[in-house]
């Protein structure tokens, strides 16, 4: 059968290609195969298992490729022939393209630790029967160990910790929780956070073992600690979902990503790839970075549809900004860019503005909520290079207003003059708006 267009991923990342790609290309016949039909919303994972009613809220469906035309098939995809244009599916179909996008995802880290495979032990698939099995199994069990504290795992955490009767234990190896995107400071908020909802947290201690026969009782950590558990999630991280990529013979990055340029191109003109099977570079230094975020993405998705038959408006993938959210109990905290230590690790001086305020006005207004940012500057440009904040939720629409400062290479002063609208019962007040008064720290810096 044949397709101009071919999309391999059903997630956020295919969805939007293919959606977008449409608008741009209303002619074109597309296919979108995918090879889990009861998908599910990444970032909405953490929450289905008990802010959620039933797992099925957060399912990922098929409407917006409904809405656009856009054909469906629940297959896995197991070769690619790149000369004849022709993919081969698990269960022996044979599909023609004219272009082909891979969005094929990642997959969760399961490192050869010994036991990990017993029952019990889940690694997070984005798939729905395998989180009803892990609920299922959460409800059930009182003692749970979440392996790894970055986002995956602390969400996890602050949301397990809500279920009635639940010990949760949560393991890192790093000194912190949330090292990779965030300073020490706003780590440290993080941890008092889950420590007030009974999170007990293990740093810098190996898991060297699962004890138990066919289902998991027990984590062995470095140190010789013991504890027990029925469930056991890795939250790792993850890895580039890349080997039909490598098998086809384009090219593939050190990360196991498949490589692609600012137009979302891989090495053959034909095949394009986005989202989390794409090797990831960072915005300022151009490293590789380990970011898989679906608002990314999203993003990637939107530049890559646009110009699927040739650059018609100059929109490329500049770098990842590397931005993220996250709500742990009453704490919202946000971080874009880069963070300080890193910039410091990676050469750049830089000058750091701080603020501390309120995220309404005056002081005495209900529901007021403390709101602390963080912003690295360019010493001698004054360019933004970074930023963190924490607070209430306002603080995650915050951290977007940083994010496209980063983008647009926005400076100290400008920050500085920034036009806001205020209002008492929605933001800080205009005499203390923290973006603007965290501007003028490092510009007062700059000047000694």
């Amino acid at each position: 059968m044949k397709y101009d267009v071919i999309v391999v991923g059903g997630g956020p990342a295919g969805i939007i290609s293919a959606v977008t790609a449409k608008k741009y290309y209303s002619d074109k016949k597309f296919l979108l195969i995918k090879s889990v039909g009861a998908g599910v919303v990444p970032c909405g994972i953490p929450y289905m298992f008990s802010t959620l009613k039933n797992c099925e809220d957060n399912a990922l469906g098929n409407k917006p490729l409904e809405a656009n035309d856009i054909d469906v098939e629940v297959n896995e995809v197991i070769s690619i022939d790149k000369d004849s244009k022709k993919i081969h599916t698990k269960n022996g179909k044979v599909f023609e393209y004219d272009k082909l996008v891979l969005s094929i995802g990642s997959k969760p880290m399961t490192p050869p630790i010994e036991g990990i495979h017993k029952q019990g032990i889940y690694p997070v698939f984005k798939e729905m029967n395998h989180l009803k099995s892990l609920k299922d199994d959460i409800k059930k069990d009182k003692n749970i160990v979440i392996i790894g504290g970055g986002f995956i795992g602390v969400e996890f955490a602050d949301e397990l910790s809500m279920m009635k009767g639940k010990k949760v234990t949560l393991i890192e190896l790093m000194p912190s929780i949330l090292s990779n995107s965030f300073d020490e400071e706003f780590s440290k908020l993080a941890i008092d956070e889950l420590k007030k909802s009974k999170v007990k947290i293990i740093n810098e201690k190996k898991v060297v073992s699962f004890d138990g026969d066919e289902r998991v009782t027990a984590v062995n950590l470095s140190d010789g600690t013991k504890i027990p558990c029925e469930v056991v999630i890795l939250g790792m991280g993850a890895i580039p979902n890349s080997d039909v990529a490598s098998k086809a013979g384009l090219d593939i990055g050190k990360s196991k990503g498949i490589l692609v340029d600012e137009y979302l191109r891989t090495s053959n003109k034909d095949i394009f790839a986005v989202g989390d099977c794409c090797e990831k570079k960072d915005y300022f230094t151009r490293k590789k970075i380990p970011v898989m975020l679906a608002s990314t993405a999203c993003a990637e998705a939107r530049i890559l549809g646009a110009n699927l038959y040739g650059i018609k408006i100059i929109r490329e993938n500049k770098g990842t900004i590397a931005i993220y959210s996250t709500k742990l109990g009453d704490l919202t905290l946000g971080s874009a860019g880069l963070t300080e230590s890193f910039a410091e690790k990676e050469g750049f001086d830089i000058i750091v503005g701080n603020s501390e305020s309120i995220d309404k006005h005056p002081a005495l207004m209900p529901d007021v909520n403390k709101v602390k940012v963080k912003l690295i500057f360019s010493k001698y440009s004054g360019v933004l290079l970074g930023g963190q904040v924490a607070g209430g939720e306002s603080a995650g629409e915050l951290i977007n207003v940083i994010g496209l400062a980063i983008q647009k290479n926005v400076i100290a002063e400008e920050l500085e003059t920034l036009q806001v609208a205020t209002h008492p019962k929605l933001t800080s007040a205009p005499t203390t708006y923290p973006l603007i008064i965290a501007a003028q720290d490092a510009i007062m810096k700059m000047m000694k």
